[in-house]
């Protein structure tokens, strides 16, 4: 689905977050918020605004929103059972098809993230090929907390960013 930017201005609040329902994982709040900030010139306007929302979010509403990212290359991604937009990222790099060993490390990196730091390892799976995803999986396990946080946030501005891109046309 896509729209115009001038069609998401004028949307009515239930439309427009159902306009932008995929784009934040699981965070139907953070969408409303967004829309908080209309109106928007360009698609970078509502990145921004979805950024400063999610950065003024209070840190709980925040570990919520990190909790609620499907993990990476396990059996949710098995099973297909995620976003449209995380099936297809996932799927683009082939962690929705690993063999035995490949899904066997995956699930070692999600217990040990996971344990770690409270919420699943959020990357922009776009950006990377498998082995540069496996090696900053294994490298950002050894992070501290705040730091895995920040970074968390820095990969999901890059998400959001080319979902919006893809969903939003400009005339």
């Amino acid at each position: 689905m896509t729209l115009t930017l001038d069609a998401l201005n004028v949307a009515l609040a239930e439309d427009g977050r159902a306009a932008l329902d995929g784009i934040f994982e699981n965070a139907p709040w953070l969408g409303a918020a967004t829309l908080a900030a209309r109106p928007f010139a360009k698609i970078v306007d509502v990145h921004t605004a979805a950024m400063a929302a999610l950065r003024a979010a209070e840190p709980a509403r925040v570990l919520e929103f990190l909790r609620g990212h499907p993990e990476l290359g396990g059996k949710v991604a098995r099973a297909g059972l995620m976003s449209p937009a995380s099936i297809g990222e996932q799927a683009g790099l082939g962690l929705d098809r690993l063999d035995d060993a490949a899904f066997a490390r995956f699930e070692r990196l999600n217990a040990a993230y996971v344990g770690r730091f409270g919420f699943p390892f959020i990357i922009c799976v776009r950006r990377y090929t498998l082995d540069a995803l496996l090696d900053n999986f294994e490298r950002r396990c050894g992070n501290d907390r705040e730091i895995e946080i920040a970074t968390a946030l820095n990969e999901i501005s890059e998400i959001i960013s080319l979902r919006l891109h893809e969903r939003i046309v400009t005339l």
